[in-house]
């Protein structure tokens, strides 16, 4: 087979059929993660790589592992801590596990065992699991791990933040001593770091962003407002907008409430929590991705789970209760090089919670707020940051040049 011309991945030991197809794909260029991560996984080392969301840690571990089993036989296991997550990395490897006649099975939760058992029957080589749904077919004796060779933890500080580290530990104990590990993190708790001392082999760590490092190209703001009016204020701001949103609150209650109201008012509203059940999280992911739903609403579970090309904009309807899920929420738009704007609603008791992601993103955020709000009570000094208006020439909320304050459905708001 002719190796093609993908210089850039071409320099990073990828085996020439791997290649091909990602030429095939257009897929032209490695991003930094995956520079640095790829040629040392190919060679076998433990590894720690620290990245934030949208920068390509599947493709990282995803290459090596493929190209791995191909020459070395046995299985990989791949452990993330939601449904969405383990959906969307077997899409993202398919192409390429398909073309080298590696077969792959998924299990997760809120799906039927029978079908996962009937998947194992196929002697899959790749298994992605959510902790919870693997530990169950542990237990069952459905499933063995004794021939994995590969394991990798994707989204580790997430998985420790929803409680999955006894379940983690299980199958930390239940895979071979004498397997590659790849672990992957946007942050470095304690815990992971745990980890690694006691599973893992003189691991190489890789860190490509500072933890808590917002995604470039983001345009961040926040617009202070009574909690009775952020509704209004969120259709006043999607009517001059353009594009699709991602809107993040709090609770499952709160999704449900919020997706009613956004659809009393004539937006077309997907929604996505704990609450729903496996295909209608399916059926609101991919309504959003064709355009069925501008808008989709959904808690945490989401914030690293979705992946949807030319996301123009998220919405904190709710300021999150940890402050790194501000950079995971936000990282879902201004992928790949593009930008987008993030819109964050805070009421004015949260003045403590606004200087605490700034201290983490380590950027003052753009504040203003709405008519109404008495003078000084959200007193935070700020630097002159760019103006957005959501409407006018600018597309996906251009960048206005006059003015003191902001303006959303007509109203000024002041800085």
């Amino acid at each position: 087979m002719t190796q093609p011309e993908t210089a850039g991945f071409a320099a990073l030991n990828i085996a020439p059929e791997i290649l091909g197809i990602l030429d095939t794909r257009g897929i032209k260029i490695p991003t930094p993660i995956q520079h640095q991560a790829i040629p040392p996984a190919l060679e076998g080392k433990d590894l720690i790589g620290i990245a934030q969301t949208g920068t390509g840690k599947t493709f990282a571990f995803g290459i090596p592992l493929l190209q791995r089993l191909v020459q070395f036989g046995g299985r990989a296991l791949i452990i993330l801590p939601t449904r969405e997550l383990a959906s969307q990395v077997e899409e993202s490897l398919l192409p390429i596990a398909s073309k080298l006649k590696i077969g792959m099975a998924v299990f997760i939760g809120g799906a039927p065992m029978y079908h996962q058992r009937m998947m194992l029957k196929r002697n899959p080589r790749v298994l992605i699991a959510t902790p919870g749904r693997l530990i169950d077919h542990l237990e069952q004796r459905t499933v063995t791990l004794k021939e994995v060779k590969i394991l990798v933890l994707d989204e580790a500080d997430r998985m420790l933040d929803m409680g999955f580290a006894p379940q983690i530990h299980k199958i930390l104990k239940a895979v071979p001593a004498d397997r590659q590990t790849l672990l992957f993190s946007a942050t470095m708790p304690h815990e992971i770091s745990k980890i690694a001392a006691t599973h893992m082999k003189l691991p190489l760590r890789i860190e490509v962003a500072t933890a808590g490092t917002a995604a470039a190209g983001v345009e961040q703001h926040v617009i202070i407002a009574r909690k009775e009016d952020k509704t209004n204020l969120l259709d006043s701001l999607l009517k001059e907008s353009e594009g699709n949103a991602l809107v993040f609150v709090r609770t499952k209650h709160g999704a449900k409430k919020l997706t009613m109201s956004l659809q009393a008012l004539g937006h077309k509203t997907g929604e996505i929590h704990s609450n729903k059940s496996l295909p209608q999280r399916r059926e609101a992911l991919a309504g959003f991705k064709s355009g069925k739903y501008r808008l989709l609403v959904a808690t945490d579970i989401a914030a690293r789970g979705i992946d949807v090309i030319d996301l123009s904009m998220v919405v904190n309807y709710d300021l999150p209760d940890n402050p790194e899920d501000y950079v995971h929420r936000i990282g879902r738009t201004g992928r790949a090089g593009k930008t987008g704007q993030a819109i964050s609603f805070a009421t004015p008791d949260q003045r403590g919670d606004i200087r605490t992601i700034e201290r983490l993103i380590r950027t003052p955020l753009n504040v203003s707020q709405v008519p109404g709000i008495p003078a000084g009570s959200f007193d935070v000094p700020r630097a002159p940051r760019p103006q957005y208006r959501g409407g006018g020439g600018g597309g996906r909320g251009g960048r206005s040049s006059g003015g003191g304050g902001r303006s959303y459905g007509g109203k000024s708001y002041r800085r």
